[in-house]
């Protein structure tokens, strides 16, 4: 555990045990050095730490006590203090060069060495590795951002002062809720953060939009992952099946679920024909779970040193941590680990499948992955296997029934208006093996057309033209769409709601009922 409660008492023991070097690994200096003074105070000890801008001074009164402020001239002062006199503490806190062996890391080490013998301790605040043999001499704490539970108690601080002057309309699940939301980021980013909500003279229900913002401007600038607009006006046609699974787990990714020993819905993988809405269907579930949306694109991951493509896609997950609860986009994920399967990169995409799964698996943070996958035989086989994502759903070619919706709201979103039940009838014919995104050419040429040459150009003969023009990729692939629609059936949840197919199918692209999606 790297919560507040474990940090402090662990860094309690090592005080009392007298460790002489302490690693306090985390990048929030202040809340380091609270919980270091809170220790202080209750054990009555001598504590002083060290910044740049201050020189070093007691933990407890902020006395002045040594107002030469490098690095050196603070470990020079604490060494000269530790020789003297049993049992100080001294806590440094902007120390840089000691994750590998350098001159600093080196005069730590010394006076390390010299704590031991006078029980001192040294304590060193960073966010970065330190050198073996210094870490070795002593302990390391991680003093993860606050969780849940912590807070909900800065949010409760924040506002409670002002509960009676200004309007305040977040009740107890309104506090929890903004504290899932606000979950990951540090303490002094979350007071700020409520701040600025307060700076506008009241705080409402649906200021817990604007905390999702707000933590997603505080990542804005950081690599890995790419923030994604989405709309908010999507149109779905089919996806019936996995509409309905989502409905079920929405609350599930912002419920507390500790006490239920479940964690929350990790994501779905959708595979499937190539147009038929799977890469959309991210931007619909962020858009319908009011989310913001991130891409992960593997294929920018793989570097070409040893070990830099997994060193790339830790900071990519780590950074979705941060910024959770949120989606993660996986597009194509089989082209960026197609060599866990195939081989002949030197293990790298083994090696990165297993991390990803490792973080599927155990990350804590709210992240819902949304992977898709057009060529199944690429994809790892422990990929698969239950219990990595939540859900493996199959994508196929809409049927004759998700063809008319789809083709009605392609017409309705360009032309503003409906055609005749009779070249309605027609389109759904001609489109036969069409995929979501081949209805959407068809439709798009006769807007064009529309626009260039005005909407009065427009006729029957127009629309029935343009169709005639498409080639579908079941009739230019058809092996290949055959053999995905045949994996998907017997390897999947199918996407769409089942429908009753007619013979309006040809023959070369039979149908089982109830597989298909379009996402418009």
């Amino acid at each position: 555990m790297n919560d507040l409660k474990s940090c402090l008492s662990t860094l309690e023991r090592y005080l009392k045990a007298r460790i002489p070097f302490i690693s306090i690994r985390t990048s929030e200096r202040s809340r380091a050095l609270d919980v270091a003074g809170q220790i202080a105070h209750k054990l009555s000890i001598p504590v002083f730490f060290h910044t740049i801008s201050q020189g070093t001074r007691d933990i407890i009164s902020n006395r002045l006590v040594n107002d030469d402020r490098s690095i050196m001239g603070g470990l020079d002062f604490a060494s000269q203090k530790i020789s003297q006199q049993q049992n100080l503490t001294f806590i440094f806190t902007e120390v840089q060069d000691i994750e590998d062996d350098t001159p600093t890391a080196r005069q730590f080490q010394d006076l390390a060495m010299m704590a031991t013998e006078t029980g001192g301790s040294i304590i060193v605040i960073t966010n970065k590795p330190v050198w073996g043999p210094l870490q070795r001499l002593g302990m390391s704490i991680t003093l993860a951002p606050p969780n849940e539970d912590e807070m909900l108690m800065i949010i409760r601080d924040q506002i409670s002062p002002y509960r009676g002057e200004i309007p305040i309309e977040w009740g107890e699940e309104e506090e929890k809720q903004a504290a899932a939301i606000l979950a990951g980021i540090s303490q002094i980013e979350a007071e700020n953060v409520i701040a600025t909500l307060l700076a506008n003279g009241s705080i409402k229900n649906e200021d817990l939009k604007e905390l999702m913002h707000a933590k997603d401007r505080i990542f804005a600038d950081i690599s890995g992952i790419e923030r994604v607009q989405i709309r908010e006006d999507y149109q779905v046609g089919g996806l019936e099946g996995l509409k309905r699974w989502l409905d079920a787990n929405e609350k599930l990714l912002t419920a507390d679920l500790r006490d239920r020993g479940i964690r929350p819905p990790r994501g779905i993988l959708l595979v499937g024909v190539p147009g038929c809405g799977k890469s959309l269907s991210a931007k619909a579930i962020a858009a319908q779970w009011n989310l913001p949306l991130y891409r992960l694109d593997l294929s920018t991951i793989h570097g070409q040193y040893l070990g830099q493509s997994e060193a790339r896609l830790k900071e990519a997950l780590a950074t979705a941590d941060h910024v959770a609860p949120c989606v993660l986009w996986i597009d194509e994920i089989e082209k960026g680990l197609a060599g866990a399967v195939g081989g002949g990169d030197g293990g790298t995409s083994t090696r990165m499948v297993g991390q990803f799964l490792y973080w599927l698996q155990e990350s804590p943070a709210r992240v819902f992955v949304v992977a898709t996958a057009n060529d199944v035989s690429k994809l790892p086989p422990e990929l698969l296997r239950r219990g990595r994502f939540d859900e493996l759903f199959f994508v196929d070619l809409p049927t004759p029934k998700e063809r008319e919706e789809i083709i009605r709201i392609y017409i309705n979103k360009g032309l503003k208006r409906d055609v005749s039940p009779s070249l309605l009838e027609k389109l759904v014919r001609l489109s036969d093996g069409f995929a979501g995104a081949d209805i959407e050419a068809a439709v798009r040429d006769v807007v064009k057309q529309a626009v260039v040459k005005g909407d009065d150009s427009i006729t029957d003969q127009t629309f029935i033209k343009y169709f005639e023009n498409v080639v579908p990729l079941s009739q230019t692939s058809p092996e290949q769409i055959e053999q995905i629609r045949a994996w998907g059936r017997e390897r999947a949840v199918p996407a769409g709601k089942p429908f009753d197919d007619t013979s309006v199918d040809n023959e070369q692209y039979p149908r089982k009922k109830g597989p298909r999606t379009v996402l418009v």
